[in-house]
């Protein structure tokens, strides 16, 4: 067999955009270490008994591959991340084969400088790129997820690669994950082939750090009446995302789930706002600092400070991999449309999700349920014979 050739057993592709980037490669090189046994769970919703005997997907049945516009090998990567202090010491030889397995199925992204291709001819490349993944793996489904840097919003009619990714992934058959703040399937031009499918799709930007924490105080605060008066931010990044981030109109995109938070869960959104700032000696770490004014009883004026200080690839990573199971799990139940329940993961989620991470959880319990109740009637018609197997929604035949 070709060293560039999957096994041919069932497994779910995860196709990663941004597949060379800090958080893909994370998200690699975690899954390896384990399902290896090396490192435990940490992190991993889905590796909690909430999902247990709900149908997910083994970490170990995930196969990675995906589109970037860079060539730096994985290997070479999750080495920069280790001497960064990213991934643990030693951990990118414990698991070069498996990140060598994933660098050989990541594909030429675009549009690069000079593409003479036009969006259609794009799309199609990107799509048979994705189609051909999942028959050389023999794959049951796939699923694509966006994990590139951030995007401006689109100023024009035309689609941003976000997009041409996003169409690619529906026509290929594939749910679609928008980890990002970027524009994905929320383009006008997709409306008609966002409404037309029945495949579940999921997003967007992932929530990891400093909307995480105001998605819990910001309830706290209506709770227990009290006004909130002003709610400013500043984020110190490094990396590929603080390089992006430092285009204004990408910053801005950006923001928007931030405030979003506030605005659904705040009776008053209140004065102030978010400051991004690039600060490469940063790396792939962040520090999140949060000012809030609030008012207390009679009046009585009060100050609420907070710092988050993180690792943004080790915070992202796990939610990508809970989120390419579950919505694999998903397609494979036969859900479709925007998957509101997994708001939970989201700064800003598509379909009906409330704000408020508690509440966010509780849809997340009543998915793990449904699915549940799918496998368990899915497996007492297999043992009264009247279906066979199951699974084929994703083949790579099925285009739209």
């Amino acid at each position: 067999m070709s060293a560039s050739v999957c096994p041919s057993v069932s497994r779910v592709g995860v196709w990663l955009i941004g597949a060379r980037g800090s958080v893909a490669t994370t998200v690699v090189a975690g899954c390896a270490a384990v399902t290896a046994g090396l490192h435990p769970p940490t992190g991993l919703v889905t590796e909690t008994p909430l999902f247990a005997d709900s149908g997910l997907p083994s970490l170990s049945a995930l196969v990675f591959g995906g589109h970037d516009t860079v060539d730096c090998p994985l290997p070479k990567r999750a080495e920069a991340l280790a001497a960064g202090g990213v991934l643990p010491p030693g951990l990118p030889t414990a698991v070069r084969a498996e990140l060598e397995a994933a660098d050989r199925e990541i594909r030429p992204g675009g549009p690069l400088p000079g593409d003479t291709r036009g969006e259609e001819e794009l799309i199609a490349a990107f799509a048979s790129d994705i189609r051909d993944f999942v028959r050389r793996c023999g794959l049951a489904r796939a699923v694509v997820v966006n994990v590139a840097s951030t995007e401006p919003a689109p100023t024009g009619a035309a689609l941003p690669a976000s997009s041409l990714y996003a169409a690619a992934a529906l026509r290929t058959g594939c749910p679609y994950v928008n980890f990002t703040p970027s524009t994905g399937l929320d383009h006008p031009a997709l409306a008609p082939l966002v409404s037309s499918t029945d495949l579940p799709y999921a997003g967007r930007d992932g929530k990891t750090g400093q909307t995480l924490l105001r998605s819990v105080l910001g309830p706290m605060f209506t709770q227990r009446a009290l006004t909130v008066r002003a709610w400013s931010g500043t984020n110190l990044l490094g990396g590929g995302d603080g390089a992006a981030l430092a285009d204004p109109a990408a910053a801005a995109a950006k923001n928007a789930g931030k405030d979003r938070v506030l605005a659904d869960t705040l009776a008053t959104p209140p004065e102030g706002q978010v400051y991004i700032d690039d600060v490469p000696a940063l790396g792939d770490w962040k520090t999140a600092w949060d000012h809030i004014a609030f008012d207390g009883f009679l009046g009585t004026r009060m100050i609420l400070q907070t710092i988050w200080q993180g690792c943004d690839s080790a915070l992202a990573a796990p939610l990508v991999l809970d989120l390419a199971r579950l919505t694999a799990r998903a397609h494979e139940a036969g859900l479709s449309g925007p998957l509101g329940d997994l708001g939970f993961y989201f700064k800003d989620p598509v379909g009906e999700a409330p704000a408020a991470l508690a509440e966010q959880h509780a849809a997340l319990r009543r998915l793990a349920e449904r699915l549940r109740g799918v496998r368990s009637e899915a497996l007492g018609d297999r043992a009264a014979g009247r279906v066979g197997g199951g699974g084929g929604a994703g083949r790579p035949e099925e285009q739209r």
